[in-house]
C-alpha cells in the first residue's frame, strides 16, 4: 500500500525583489469570508472561501501551474497530495515568499511517490486512501486518466487541464468552447480524455488555457523574448508580425481552477481561460521590453519557408492568429483575469528572468541564420 508522507520545508532563503504585482512579494495570502480583494492588496492577491475541505489529488504539482494551485488550495484549507514520480522536489520556496509562509505551505502538503503510468499501482493506491477531488494538471491521454476514474467511484470531481490546442483551425475567431475539435491535433489525447470524462458520467471540469506565462514557466514564451532583450540583439518575428494570439498569466489561471472546485456552474462544463486582451507578435516583443525596462526591440521579419532550422523552433508561438472567448468563464463562474499583459509580464520577469533565473539557456543559433539571410526584410 502506498502512503502518504508530509513535506517537511528545507526554508531556502530568496532576497526578496519588491513587486507590486506579485502575490509572493512578503505579503501572506489570507482567506475570508467573502471572495473579494480588499483594497490594499497587490495584484494576484487571492480571497476565497472554501464551501468545505476536501481531501484533493493533483497529478503532478511539481511544476508551474501545480506551485500556483496548490498554495491556493491549502490555504483554502484543503487536504492536498501531488502524485509524482519523485524525481523533481515536492515543493520550493517562491522567490519573494517568506520563510514563515513557505514553512506553513510545505508542512502541510502530502506526497503520493508513483508513475501514473503503472495503472495497476495508480489503482491500488489511490482507492486505498480515498480522494474527494482529482485535478489532473500533467495528463495527456485518456488511458491515463481511466485507472483513475475506477480507483475513485465516489469521487466528486474530476477537473482536468486541457487546451485550447484542441481547438480546429478555422476563418471564423475567437474560438468558443463548442468550437468543433481537431482529431489530428498534437493535443488530440486532452480531447480524447474529454470525451473520456462524459461517457463515464463523472462530474468533470475542464480548463482550455491558450499561452500561459508568469514566474517559473517551464515553456520558452516570455523568456524567448527576455533573452533577446538582454542581450541588446534584434527579434526575429515570421511574416508581418500581426498575428494576434492570447497570454493567460498562471496565477489568474491557478485562481479559475479554484473556483470550478465545487462550482455547481462548472459541472460537466468546458472553460476558456487567458487573459483578457489578444495581442500581436510584434506588440509582444514591445510588451516583453516594457515589462523588463529595455529599450524599444528591433524587429526583424522572415519567412519561415525559406529556411530549414531542422529540429529547432525559431519562434515560442504557431504562426498563426489562435486566440478564444473568456466570456463563458467570467459568465458562470465570476472569474476575471486581474493581469493585463505589461502586468503580468512585469510580475514574470521581477519574480523570475530578472533575478537571473530561467529555465533554458539562450540559443540563438535559429536568429543567426535568419539575420544573414539577405532577403530578410527589415522592419
Amino acid at each position: 500500500m502506498a502512503s502518504l508522507v508530509a513535506i517537511q520545508p528545507k526554508q531556502p532563503s530568496f532576497s526578496v525583489l519588491p513587486s507590486s504585482h506579485s502575490d509572493f512579494n512578503g505579503a501572506r495570502l489570507v482567506s475570508s469570508v467573502q471572495y473579494k480583494r480588499k483594497p490594499c492588496q497587490p495584484k494576484g492577491a487571492l480571497h476565497v472561501t472554501a464551501s468545505s475541505a476536501k481531501k484533493i489529488l493533483i497529478m503532478g504539482g511539481t511544476r508551474f501551474i501545480g506551485v500556483f494551485l496548490s498554495r491556493l488550495l491549502v490555504q483554502e484549507g484543503h487536504q492536498v497530495t501531488l502524485f509524482t514520480r519523485g524525481k523533481a522536489p515536492i515543493s520550493q520556496q517562491l522567490p519573494g515568499e517568506s520563510d514563515q509562509d513557505y514553512a506553513d505551505f510545505s508542512s502541510k502538503l502530502l506526497h503520493l511517490k508513483g508513475d501514473r503510468m503503472d495503472f495497476d499501482f495508480v489503482k491500488s493506491s489511490l482507492a486505498a486512501e480515498g480522494f474527494d477531488v482529482v485535478y489532473d494538471i500533467n495528463g495527456r491521454e485518456a488511458n491515463e486518466v481511466e485507472p483513475i476514474l475506477d480507483a475513485l467511484p465516489n469521487l466528486e470531481q474530476y477537473i482536468y487541464c486541457s487546451s485550447a490546442g484542441v481547438y480546429l483551425k478555422t476563418d471564423y475567431l475567437p474560438h468558443f468552447e463548442a468550437d468543433a475539435g481537431d482529431p489530428k491535433s498534437r493535443h488530440k489525447g486532452k480531447l480524447e480524455t474529454e470525451s473520456l470524462l462524459v461517457s463515464r458520467g463523472v462530474n468533470w471540469t475542464s480548463v482550455r488555457p491558450v499561452y500561459i506565462y508568469g514566474p517559473l514557466n517551464y515553456n520558452p514564451v516570455e523568456e524567448w523574448f527576455f533573452h533577446r532583450l538582454k542581450a541588446g540583439r534584434p527579434i526575429p518575428i515570421p511574416n508581418s508580425g500581426l498575428q494576434i494570439t492570447q497570454l493567460g498569466h498562471v496565477k489568474d489561471l491557478a485562481k479559475a481552477f479554484v473556483q470550478v472546485l465545487g462550482n455547481e456552474k462548472a459541472s460537466k462544463q468546458v472553460f476558456n481561460i487567458s487573459g483578457e486582451k489578444y495581442v500581436t507578435f510584434a506588440g509582444l516583443a514591445r510588451a516583453c521590453a516594457k515589462a523588463g525596462g529595455f529599450p524599444e526591440p528591433e524587429i526583424v521579419h522572415y519567412n519561415p519557408k525559406e529556411f530549414d532550422f531542422g529540429k529547432k523552433k525559431a519562434f515560442p508561438f504557431r504562426d498563426q492568429h489562435f486566440f478564444t472567448s473568456i466570456e463563458k468563464a467570467k459568465a458562470l463562474l465570476g472569474w476575471k483575469p486581474e493581469f493585463d499583459l505589461v502586468e503580468g509580464l512585469t510580475d514574470s520577469y521581477n519574480l523570475d528572468f530578472g533575478r537571473g533565473t530561467f529555465r533554458k539557456a539562450a540559443d540563438f543559433s535559429t536568429d543567426d541564420l535568419i539575420l544573414g539571410k539577405n532577403l530578410v526584410l527589415q522592419s
